[in-house]
């Protein structure tokens, strides 16, 4: 009975494919809130991109979880999996956090730290996106996946930097004169740095793939 039932099983699930579908809702968010924090018009437009790719990436998650118990054999640990797809939705939802508390304050004004930052968050995910099709093969590409986290790792040290600095001459500006001022930006500087933890914590998940499969 077993046996039949196993035959019943997909043999293998589509996880390569939806990593890389995330990933793609992850660079698409992350060039929405890069030319977010520009300011301009069209902001409510690049709000609603990056709801949208939000959604997307809970569709995809659920794909996820699905065939992870629906699946008899998986390409790495079913923990494995589930970790690395909830990581990156982590990011995405901390990308959707941001832009809502840009739109909660009505901020249309960012200093050039939170653009920075902004623009990290984007080379991240371009970095993600680049390293999702190698864990295909994680053997044949363990050194080129090593050289994208250290990257992403280091993204992640120089966004902190900004963070820093930015929150320091946004206090020495507002923080006495204008509090209001100052806890919006702070606010919006932590969600900003979520994000670059969140997309550190991809990377991780993938040197682990590494040190477990290369």
């Amino acid at each position: 009975m077993f046996a039949w039932f196993q035959k019943l099983l997909p043999r293998t699930g589509n996880f390569f494919e939806q990593f890389e579908t995330h990933a793609a809702t992850l660079t698409a968010a992350a060039d929405a809130l890069a030319k977010l924090v520009r300011g301009g018009p069209d902001m409510a437009a690049h709000i609603k991109t990056i709801e949208d790719e939000e959604h997307k990436a809970d569709d995809v998650i659920r794909e996820v979880l699905t065939d992870v118990r629906r699946t008899f054999l998986t390409p790495f640990d079913r923990s494995a999996i589930t970790a690395m797809i909830g990581k990156m939705d982590d990011a995405i939802d901390q990308m959707q956090h941001t832009s809502g508390a840009v739109e909660l304050y009505s901020v249309t004004e960012f200093d050039p730290e939170m653009q920075g930052m902004a623009d990290l968050i984007v080379e991240a995910t371009a970095l993600t996106a680049e390293a999702m099709p190698l864990l295909r093969n994680i053997s044949s590409n363990a050194a080129k996946l090593h050289l994208l986290t250290s990257r992403l790792v280091a993204l992640e040290g120089e966004a902190d930097k900004l963070n820093f600095q930015g929150l320091k001459k946004l206090y020495e500006t507002h923080g006495k004169s204008d509090p209001t001022r100052f806890f919006v930006g702070n606010d919006i500087y932590a969600h900003l740095e979520r994000v670059c933890d969140r997309l550190e914590d991809v990377a991780n998940q993938i040197d682990g793939l590494v040190i477990d499969h290369a």
